[in-house]
């Protein structure tokens, strides 16, 4: 607390003001004498603090994992359905390994470069179209806890310094340890300590009617989507405010490509 206050930008006028309003204060008593000391505001310019030259500049990123082009597009065009009938973001389709985590450019890109060297291409496979409780997972596409998927999140997360947990059970009951829920597909629970491999087509606040018409649509859409399996070969760092709804400020920073050996 101490340490906050020192180092806050409005600390430093403030005591500065208190300073030289002691010192004229003190001196007044010192020789009743001295005359009077008028002081006009409009004479001193008020003190303004550069931070970024203090503190390097942090901003909120997080790790995706990127589908192949083909697949991408296939997603790509639902998504842009998705969106004409129900509204929300444009974003691109990704599967998030390491969720949104505050770090300096640099510290970022360092992270990502030592978590994608030991990374290996992964399958990835999708389980069904389900819908979440919250904007970020509002409709998406569920994906089967494959070991090698988990493995590449926790591995991510460990090098990000991102507290995470892969571990998992039933698709359809939720397990709890320590007084905390691990999985629970069927509400979709966003929850710290859990992460539920999946693939986001729709942002939103939307009803539960809205939700289960565009569950609906994505099916009719594309009917072929429960198995699908595909190989992800990239991982990539995103600049992703998420107080920023619109995206507009979200952006892709680097990008890893993922070597078998």
């Amino acid at each position: 607390m101490i340490l906050r206050i020192l180092t806050s930008p409005s600390f430093f006028p403030l005591s500065l003001s208190l300073t030289i309003f002691s010192y004229l204060i003190i001196a007044r008593f010192a020789n009743p004498n001295q005359p009077t000391l008028n002081l006009n505001p409009n004479q001193f310019p008020p003190l303004s603090f550069n931070w970024t030259s203090i503190m390097a500049s942090q901003a909120v990123y997080s790790v995706w994992a990127i589908p192949p082009e083909d697949v991408a597009a296939r997603f790509a065009n639902l998504m842009t359905a998705l969106r004409s009938d129900f509204g929300g973001p444009h974003f691109q389709p990704h599967i998030t390994l390491v969720g949104a985590i505050k770090l300096t450019a640099d510290d970022a890109l360092a992270k990502l470069r030592s978590a994608s060297q030991a990374l290996k291409p992964f399958h990835v496979t999708v389980d069904r179209v389900a819908a979440g409780t919250f904007f970020y997972q509002c409709v998406y596409l569920l994906l089967r806890p494959d070991p090698h998927l988990l493995e590449a999140s926790a591995h991510s997360c460990k090098h990000f310094g991102y507290a995470s947990s892969t571990r998992n059970s039933s698709f359809h009951s939720p397990i709890r340890e320590r007084n905390f829920v691990i999985w629970n597909i069927d509400d979709s629970i966003p929850v710290s300590a859990a992460y539920m491999p999946h693939l986001s087509l729709l942002y939103g606040d939307l009803s539960d009617e809205e939700k289960r018409k565009a569950q609906e649509r994505a099916s009719a859409i594309d009917h072929t989507l429960a198995g699908l399996t595909f190989q992800v070969s990239r991982i990539a760092l995103y600049k992703t405010d998420t107080e920023d709804k619109t995206l507009k400020s979200w952006e892709k920073i680097a990008e890893c490509t993922l070597t078998p050996n």
